[in-house]
């Protein structure tokens, strides 16, 4: 099939480099507005070739949509005017709910699949893309009624490709747990990243007395604005919640550490080490699925 993939950075050229490998896409054509990363996926391999959006369109029998949500958003609509009648789009957003209603009423809705191939790095661009890595994660698919059969059938050709693990949520579920799970977690990355360089502004201190502690939690920092901005503004309101929530733990914390409460804070602790046994639960599965080299599975979740 040929598949053009709009947006040539880490998901969409790790998402080129999977379907290379895997034989199923015999084409694979390249959009991508910065000429010097279209130039480098085709450099690199990751595409076989870089045609204008027009182009790219109109040969396609599969359209992958790796961009941000914002320009998702915008772009959905118009792309799903000029597709061929049996084509499938599908995109990688990390949210749903808006992208979904921008193209609700759309008489092509249903060759448009909303997905959300949960994994990721925060490095960006096609040098970034790495083959095999999305084999044994999650991929959700929202709105499943709203897909044709046969989109559905092709999506799930590109994402076993992978080695996806499907499950399906509706949009809105499927953006309020993100904001807790992903979202959240940049934010504070950013915002500590922020205030170590506020506070410490000889960055000589910064490389001597930061761990691997420090360089973990914040590795999310190096993660692209341009992608993060437009997700932590589509999903508003499910991040506002998830940020109150967090800014009350914070606030209680700080109250029981003035305090000097050690029993308060050992507790609060304790609590928090139950994230532990979530963690170890995962990584124990991820270790038995690439150990048993176990083929993609797909299920429905209902909250």
């Amino acid at each position: 099939m040929n598949v053009t993939i709009i947006g040539l950075g880490l998901i969409g050229g790790s998402m080129a480099l999977d379907l290379r490998k895997s034989g199923l896409a015999t084409s694979l054509i390249g959009v991508d507005l910065r000429e010097v990363h279209a130039q480098k996926a085709l450099q690199l391999g990751l595409v076989d070739k870089i045609l204008s959006e027009d182009q790219a369109l109109a040969v396609a029998d599969v359209v992958i949509m790796a961009i941000p949500v914002n320009a998702i958003t915008q772009l959905l609509s118009s792309v799903l005017d000029v597709i061929k009648p049996e084509a499938v789009v599908i995109d990688t957003g990390s949210t749903k709910s808006n992208i979904c209603r921008s193209v609700g009423n759309h008489p092509k809705r249903n060759q448009y699949v909303a997905s959300h191939p949960i994994w990721g790095t925060e490095n960006s661009g096609p040098e970034a893309a790495l083959e095999g890595m999305m084999r044994n994660k999650t991929n959700i698919i929202c709105e499943r009624d709203k897909s044709s059969d046969q989109a559905l059938t092709v999506a799930l050709k590109v994402f076993d490709a992978m080695g996806l693990n499907t499950i399906f949520m509706e949009a809105e579920e499927h953006d309020k747990h993100v904001a807790y799970v992903s979202h959240l977690s940049h934010v504070s990355s950013f915002l500590l990243g922020q205030t170590v360089l506020d506070i410490e502004k000889d960055e000589k201190n910064i490389f001597a007395l930061a761990g691997s502690g420090f360089a973990s939690t914040v590795r999310l920092a190096k993660s692209s604005p341009d992608m993060w901005a437009p997700i932590f503004e589509q999903n508003l309101d499910y991040l506002s919640n998830a940020l109150q929530e967090y800014i009350m733990h914070l606030q209680r914390f700080h109250y029981h550490l003035l305090k000097k409460d050690t029993k308060e804070l050992h507790r609060i602790m304790g609590n928090a080490n139950q994230i532990r046994r979530v963690l170890e639960g995962i990584e124990l599965k991820s270790k038995n699925l690439n150990a048993n080299n176990t083929e993609p599975t797909t299920k429905t979740v209902t909250p």
